[in-house]
């Protein structure tokens, strides 16, 4: 394996560019790339939708098909990881600090600003539940499904390299060593190492909220975050050096502990049997009106339509554009498992925890402003509070408020260096040839460089721009998400074929 390979270059050329970018001119860049991202949300809502629905069918169709019983990996491929610690490094990748962060902020701005009638209803209440599940439930996890399963199809059952162009061979054949299999990987590592690194400084906003609000002498600015990002980025270096089976491993199993301990705390100490109700009636609700859901575009409403490009559209190119990220790591942790486990594991107990926690962290805050009027959206959308500060003003109003929004605190620490430490590793495989063990060198400048990318861009305001220019990387990787559906397909056939 030559140590840099042609995709590392192009790529991290093309990643300093945007960064360069942002600091010099962080408007042009947030200027250029939200006119690119609202013309495609505008103009390809509908492909961002059926492409997404279509994912999931797909993997939906994989749980019952003849496929399901083949291994990811030789017949005779025992799991690497237990069930728990497999669960808990997917889920750690896949969504951990968005949950934190969104977890109460999102269902709020759906309760008094739904996609449909007025806020501040029993009607919006329903909704802002529901879409909070349909944002983070079965979509984006069958986007996951789609890339994980491939990958780790092909590297542990076929002895392909774990990189996404190597999942077109049956496709191509040997042009996937070509310009056309670099072009594919370069877009990967595009959208993830600016995906990543967006969510990177969400975090770091998010941890120095919490900080101001717990203590009266740190104040949420951003130097306090760049300090943030400066300590987490030595935390997650030192995690990455040592591998895949000890930093990452240990640190998602202490993620889940903290968030089960947290949400658990929430449920018992508010209002359990609200939490509960709205929940089972959400999920139920949910399931009901998951078809509808997902092909609605609104286009006899501008009001419902721009709000539908605003959230559904924008989420379902969000997780596009962390799906080769996502994708990749879970494909890592999961050889020797079927399909049929693969999937259901990926899709249904993703899905199931995330609907509990927004009934139980979203579910309070709604119960909160709509039964006992506090006005967690007003502080929220203060404009000298933010976002961030949501999850933190809710746990005050509540028994032991300065201890659990300390662990919160450490949760969401942790959620970043377990994100950052999964990137450096996927961004090592993508750059070095599919490698399993990627060197740690290349594992540290990839972590310099997504590190580098949320403090600089965080501190010149044009991580909009950045996050904006990786949704804009997901179109095309939509459409090589197609590709790798009908190759997979192909790839299935002829070893049911042979193994029949």
């Amino acid at each position: 394996m030559k140590k840099f390979t042609k995709v590392f270059i192009i790529s991290l050329i093309i990643s300093l560019v945007f960064i360069v970018w942002g600091v010099l001119t962080p408007q042009s860049l947030a200027d250029q790339t939200a006119a690119i991202q609202a013309f495609l949300q505008v103009k390809f809502g509908w492909f961002y939708l059926l492409s997404a629905t279509a994912f999931l069918v797909f993997a939906i169709y994989l749980i019952f098909s003849k496929y399901g019983k083949i291994k990811l990996g030789k017949d005779d491929d025992e799991p690497d990881y237990s069930t728990v610690s497999w669960f808990a490094m997917l889920f750690s990748a896949g969504m951990g600090i968005g949950l934190v962060f969104w977890g109460v902020a999102e269902p709020l701005f759906h309760y008094y600003e739904p996609p449909s009638g007025n806020g501040e209803t029993v009607e919006s209440a329903r909704a802002s539940l529901r879409y909070a599940f349909f944002h983070w439930g079965l979509h984006p996890w069958g986007i996951y499904t789609v890339i994980g399963l491939s990958l780790a199809y092909f590297k542990f059952r076929k002895g392909a390299p774990g990189l996404i162009s190597a999942i077109f061979r049956p496709l191509l054949g040997d042009r996937v060593n070509g310009p056309i299999g670099i072009l594919i990987d370069v877009i990967a590592v595009f959208a993830t190492v600016f995906g990543v690194a967006t969510s990177l400084g969400f975090g770091a906003a998010q941890i120095s909220g919490g900080l101001s609000y717990v203590f009266d002498g740190i104040e949420n600015t951003k130097m306090t975050q760049l300090i943030i990002i400066a300590v987490v980025t030595v935390l997650f270096i030192l995690s990455a050096s040592t591998g895949l089976n000890k930093g990452i491993k240990y640190l998602s199993n202490i993620n889940i502990v903290l968030a089960i301990l947290l949400m658990f705390f929430l449920l018992f100490a508010g209002p359990t049997n609200f939490i509960m109700d709205v929940f089972t009636q959400t999920l139920g609700s949910y399931i009901q009106n998951l078809p509808m859901m997902s092909f609605t575009l609104g286009p006899f409403s501008e009001t419902r339509q721009d709000w539908i490009q605003s959230w559904t559209v924008f989420y379902w190119a969000w997780w596009m554009a962390w799906a080769p990220f996502v994708g990749m790591f879970i494909a890592r942790v999961s050889k020797g498992r079927t399909i049929r486990e693969f999937v259901l594991g990926v899709l249904l107990v993703p899905t199931i925890f995330g609907a509990l926690w927004f009934s139980v962290f979203g579910g309070s805050a709604v119960f909160l402003d709509r039964i006992e009027g506090l006005g967690l959206y007003g502080i929220m959308t203060d404009p000298e509070n933010g976002t961030e500060i949501a999850l933190f003003a809710l746990l005050e109003q509540f028994p032991f408020g300065v201890i659990m929004s300390l662990l919160a605190i450490l949760l969401i620490s942790t959620f970043f260096i377990t994100s950052a430490d999964s990137a450096t590793f996927v961004l090592g495989m993508q750059t070095t040839n599919g490698s399993l063990n990627p060197p740690n060198g290349i594992k540290f400048v990839w972590g310099i460089v997504v590190a580098a990318s949320a403090a600089i861009l965080l501190y010149t305001g044009g991580l909009q721009g950045l996050q904006t220019a990786s949704i804009i990387a997901a179109f095309p990787f939509a459409i090589i998400m197609i590709f790798i559906v009908i190759s997979t397909i192909k790839a299935l056939k002829e070893d049911y074929k042979i193994n029949k």
